[in-house]
């Protein structure tokens, strides 16, 4: 049998990308895993072309925490422009319907922005990702075919107001996962009267990198250029960063040696339930686990690296 070709390097952690404007997320994560030469790498959760900021790329063993940053409360700051309805909800749509915008006053966007603090229902937007019969909802969108959607749950954990002039309304808003901007801002405009729609949209934080700092494509392109793949393997951050809000647990190489083989292990002042971070001898990050029905560690997913 024919030995398949190794497509690239074998990269393990977690760039946080400041992503740029104009381009889809799945573009520039080719861009990135081009640059290193990755044979695997993934996002956590699309950003749209027109937003930039924080899009976590994991590479290797890195993806398999993707989908827990997927899940991951996110930061935004955006900009709106009132008075004004879009077929996508932001700038890049075409113009549906305008309204005047000249009777809102400071205290009722006021209110009504602080009505959407804490959980809410959101229906979710035709221009998503979102399938409908195997089919993303934007591809039906483009085709003019609009379907039912059910609402979600969702929570605004902070939204504030930052600046209203005129038909410009800039938030800054922390919400739960599956929270889609620019429903939020439809929603704002519809109970305002006037409708509204994103103009800027970034995202500064997805939890738990709110105090860690981006890098940009360009600085990545750079680096690649002056240092070669040892240099961007320093941009990479470890994979248990991910995870740094689980409470952590330490084997010995006898338990760490049957976990790996699919045993759960007793483990002496281990929590109760939950997820937890893996170590073997308290360093070496060996993947995630979880308490099971006996009050034993059991593996969930494990790293390979």
């Amino acid at each position: 049998m024919a030995r398949r070709r190794d497509k690239g390097r074998s990269v393990n952690g977690i760039i946080l990308l400041d992503k740029p404007q104009g381009i889809t997320s799945n573009k520039v994560l080719q861009k990135v895993k081009h640059l290193f030469g990755a044979n695997k790498a993934g996002h956590t959760g699309s950003l749209d072309p027109l937003a930039t900021g924080m899009l976590p790329l994991c590479f290797g063993e890195g993806t398999k925490v993707s989908a827990f940053l997927l899940e991951a409360d996110k930061e935004y700051h955006l900009i709106a422009k009132l008075g004004e309805n879009t077929t996508t909800g932001d700038s890049e749509g075409e113009v549906l319907d305008t309204f005047s915008t000249a009777e809102l006053t400071l205290e009722r966007v006021r209110e009504v922005v602080g009505s959407y603090l804490g959980e809410i229902d959101q229906v979710p937007p035709m221009f998503s990702a979102i399938k409908h019969e195997g089919q993303p909802l934007y591809k039906l969108a483009r085709q003019g075919i609009v379907v039912e959607r059910k609402s979600r749950r969702i929570t605004i954990y902070d939204i504030q107001l930052i600046r209203f002039v005129d038909d410009q309304l800039e938030l800054k808003v922390r919400c739960s996962k599956g929270t889609y901007v620019r429903t939020l801002v439809e929603d704002i405009g519809r109970d305002l009267k006037c409708g509204g729609h994103v103009v800027m949209l970034r995202r500064t934080a997805v939890t738990p990198y709110e105090e860690m700092p981006m890098v940009t494509l360009d600085t990545l392109q750079q680096t690649a250029e002056q240092g070669g793949f040892a240099a961007l393997d320093q941009c990479l951050h470890a994979v248990d960063t991910a995870l740094v809000a689980w409470p952590s647990v330490s084997l010995n190489d006898d338990m760490a040696y049957y976990l790996k083989m699919g045993q759960a292990v007793q483990v002496s002042n281990a929590p109760t339930d939950g997820l937890l971070r893996l170590y073997q001898n308290g360093e070496h990050f060996i993947g995630m686990g979880c308490i099971d029905e006996d009050g034993k560690v059991a593996p969930k997913r494990l790293i390979a690296v």
